[in-house]
């Protein structure tokens, strides 16, 4: 099985390298905690799960200076073609292929408007990825609570890594993301979304306690900037 190397950027923005990269909710600019700037990165790919402006974040001015592959739910894709950067539209339960990753786009609850439009798009619907890439499934659930169906996403995709957000507030907390690995049993869960700003100040070490207190999956806790391999 081929290697991932898995670096994260802070909040939500994930950078996977194999043999092409892709680059998951590049909020860069404006992200206190971001370890490098947009200009630093070259990916062949971004995938965008939500419209709002943390997530969302430098995809048009990346894809304009790369001419990335970028793809997000149909809406959104609407938005970035708009600004004269083409985008893939998709939606809930289908997958795209790109050479050799698969991106299947599942549930999340939460909104999506695209404040950066001021309002006169559309966000459609959040959304989350499971990311097939190189033999490894990874679960990025974007901004969401917990649900129920997350344990059909173990099910279906047995995602060996979940990437949850822990900030309260505007997503899950730490009380839910918990019960959230219980659903989804990964080997492994990275917090995410937590610490960016005061009103989703977390403390990953009391997730990563009562995470593996109740189950089996192993917690790490990154700091921005930081890689890990697959």
């Amino acid at each position: 099985m081929a290697g991932v190397k898995i670096t994260w950027l802070g909040h939500s923005a994930f950078l996977f390298e194999a043999e092409k990269k892709l680059l998951i909710d590049p909020f860069i600019s404006g992200n206190p905690l971001a370890p490098c700037t947009p200009e630093e990165l070259d990916p062949d790919i971004i995938a965008v799960t939500h419209g709002h402006r943390d997530h969302l974040g430098d995809t048009i001015e990346i894809g304009k200076r790369t001419e990335c592959r970028i793809i997000s739910i149909h809406e959104v894709a609407n938005y970035i073609k708009s600004k004269g950067v083409f985008a893939e539209g998709m939606n809930k339960g289908g997958t795209v292929h790109v050479d050799d990753i698969k991106l299947t786009m599942t549930e999340a609850l939460h909104s999506s408007s695209i404040d950066a439009s001021g309002f006169s798009f559309d966000g459609g619907c959040p959304a989350g990825f499971v990311i097939q890439i190189n033999g490894h499934s990874i679960y990025h659930a974007g901004d969401t609570a917990v649900f129920g169906d997350m344990q059909l996403i173990g099910e279906l995709y047995e995602p060996e890594i979940a990437l949850l957000p822990i900030g309260d507030h505007f997503t899950m907390g730490i009380k839910e993301a918990v019960k959230a690995v219980e659903l989804i049993r990964p080997k492994l869960v990275i917090p995410m979304h937590y610490n960016t700003f005061d009103v989703i100040r977390q403390d990953p070490l009391e997730f990563k306690q009562a995470v593996e207190s109740k189950t089996g999956t192993k917690v790490v806790i990154m700091q921005p900037g930081e890689s890990i391999g697959l």
